[in-house]
């Protein structure tokens, strides 16, 4: 069964050449066109999509208010943002609306063809350059969190620490980090002196409780 689309740009060729190409694909039954966030919403009251494909800088409002209004009012519907900005608070607050994707202009039509039905079946689907922006945030967070909940480590510990709680034994975290294994061997000691605790075992239940660690 087509996935009910609704596409939303205030660029009248740009919404025009999208349109052509949503007509040619099976996949997809094109409901309606917007040129603006009010006739956005309005649009979507009117005929229930599965997807809505919206810019984010639009006249009337903005493609994050207009995301936020649509999960409140049509959960049902999933919002993918199609737009020139990828800027950390494009991309960000676009995410915190509740937009279950994000591609940029100049994506090629099978890849946004591809994009409504992934986050039509409930996915998450990124472009490669908003993907790594976002893994760079979240690594950045997470490096900050580590630094808070074990300040006293340095940053060499930290990393050693991380990858003692996901399972790795001296020997392999010597090999991740081309160290010997005694400057392995001296970093643990030094973790658990740091820490306070008295077994590698009771590091790793101090790393995995601040969220450190993953199975291996």
């Amino acid at each position: 069964m087509p996935i009910r689309t609704l596409i939303a740009d205030d660029h009248p060729m740009f919404l025009y050449g999208l349109k052509m190409n949503m007509d040619m694909a099976p996949e997809i039954e094109l409901v309606g066109h917007a040129a603006s966030g009010t006739e956005l919403l309005d649009l979507a009251g009117q005929t229930a999509p599965d997807v809505v494909v919206t810019d984010l800088v639009m006249p009337g409002m903005d493609g994050a208010t207009v995301t936020r209004l649509l999960r409140e009012r049509h959960p049902e519907t999933a919002v993918l943002v199609l737009t020139m900005h990828d800027d950390d608070d494009a991309v960000f607050g676009a995410i915190r609306a509740g937009a279950r994707g994000y591609l940029l202009k100049g994506a090629d039509v099978d890849d946004i063809v591809r994009a409504v039905l992934t986050v039509a079946r409930g996915d998450v689907v990124y472009g490669t350059g908003v993907a790594q922006r976002i893994t760079d945030f979240y690594v950045g967070a997470h490096r900050d969190h580590v630094t808070t909940v074990f300040p006293s480590l340095t940053g060499r510990e930290r990393e050693i620490l991380e990858l003692v709680a996901g399972g790795l034994t001296n020997h392999g975290i010597a090999r991740t980090l081309v160290l010997s294994e005694k400057t392995i061997r001296n970093n643990v000691a030094s973790i658990l002196t740091k820490l306070q605790v008295n077994s590698r075992a009771a590091a790793v239940a101090r790393a995995r409780d601040a969220g450190l660690g993953r199975a291996r």
